[in-house]
C-alpha cells in the first residue's frame, strides 16, 4: 500500500534508526555493527549538542506527521505531507550545522560508546525538558 511504503521510506531518511536511540543501553550495544574507523572518530561537544537538538527536533516531526502519513489514503496528500515532512526535518539538520550523514556518523559512534551515550540521553532529556 501506497501509506505503508511511503512511511518507510521517510522514515529511513529521516532519522536513520534514530528511535533506536531511546531503547535500553544493552539492546543498543547489541545492535551497533559501526565500521572501525567509526568507532576512531571522537565527537566534539558542539557536535554532540547540535545532534541532540536535531534529534529532538526530528522525535517532534516524527510525532506530528507520523499519524497522518499512516492514515492516509490519498496519495496526492501523502507526497505532500511528506516533503513537508522532509523539509522540516532538512531545516532542522542544517540549523545544527549538520548533514544526514554527519547526523548519522554521530548516531552510530554514540552508539557504539556506552559512556557517549548516556551523555547523549541525559543531554536528550535535558533538551526534552526545554522545549
Amino acid at each position: 500500500m501506497f501509506t505503508q511504503f511511503k512511511l518507510k521510506i521517510f522514515f529511513s531518511v529521516f532519522v536513520m534508526g534514530g528511535a533506536l536511540l531511546c531503547m535500553s543501553a544493552p539492546a543498543l550495544a547489541q545492535q551497533s555493527a559501526t565500521p572501525q574507523a567509526e568507532n576512531q572518530t571522537s565527537i566534539s561537544d558542539a557536535e554532540l549538542r547540535g545532534f541532540v537538538r536535531a534529534y529532538v527536533d526530528n522525535q517532534k516531526i516524527r510525532q506530528e506527521y507520523e499519524p497522518p502519513l499512516r492514515d492516509n489514503t490519498d496519495p496526492q496528500k501523502g507526497q505532500q505531507l511528506q516533503d513537508r515532512a522532509n523539509a522540516e526535518l532538512k531545516k532542522s539538520l542544517a540549523k545544527q550545522n549538520l548533514t544526514v550523514e554527519n547526523y548519522n556518523r554521530i548516531y552510530n559512534r554514540i552508539n557504539s560508546d556506552e559512556a557517549l551515550r548516556e551523555k547523549a540521553l541525559k543531554r536528550i532529556e535535558e533538551e526534552r525538558k526545554t522545549k
